[in-house]
């Protein structure tokens, strides 16, 4: 199983936008990257009048759609997964696995932290980094939005096992 960073942090603190800078920073470097998004929420992928909605409303506890172009997997679930629990799902030659979420995850985190949005969410004992529009009195390494390439370096060489030219 690919080793996993969960990028955390509370709502509107940038974390998709963080992902969304990390994840083509991680592929330029020649990694396959996936990803994970935990949902407070319930929530359904298709709609009534659809099969596979009728495959669930039958009592189908797994429905899995394919396409030539892609596929995807709904199933019913006791209780919410963590990160190492969702990753069996995740198949094929992945170098990392980017879950956004699981603050609680013992996973190692990455917390996106504004200044005008509160406290960090994490104690900072269980970070591995903050990326911050503010200087924090912290122990932990800390980036902008803007250090995409060093946050990456950070990745690498911590939970990717790479020395850094």
């Amino acid at each position: 199983m690919p080793p996993i960073v969960c990028i955390v942090g509370r709502p509107k603190s940038g974390k998709t936008t963080l992902m969304g800078r990390l994840i083509p920073e991680l592929k330029r470097r020649g990694y396959r990257v996936a990803t994970i998004k935990h949902i407070t929420h319930r929530f359904d992928l298709d709609v009534p009048g659809k099969d596979s909605w009728d495959h669930s409303q039958a009592g189908s506890e797994c429905i899995i759609l394919s396409s030539p172009h892609n596929v995807a997997l709904i199933e019913n679930v006791d209780h919410d997964l963590s990160p190492a629990e969702l990753a069996r799902f995740v198949t094929g030659d992945f170098d990392i696995v980017l879950a956004e979420g699981f603050k609680k995850s013992d996973q190692p985190k990455i917390e996106v932290h504004r200044r005008d949005i509160g406290e960090l969410v994490c104690l900072p004992q269980g970070l591995m980094a903050v990326v911050t529009d503010e200087p924090l009195e912290l122990v932990v390494p800390q980036f902008s939005m803007n250090d995409i390439s060093e946050l990456a370096d950070l990745i690498e060489r911590n939970i990717l096992g790479k020395c850094l030219r």
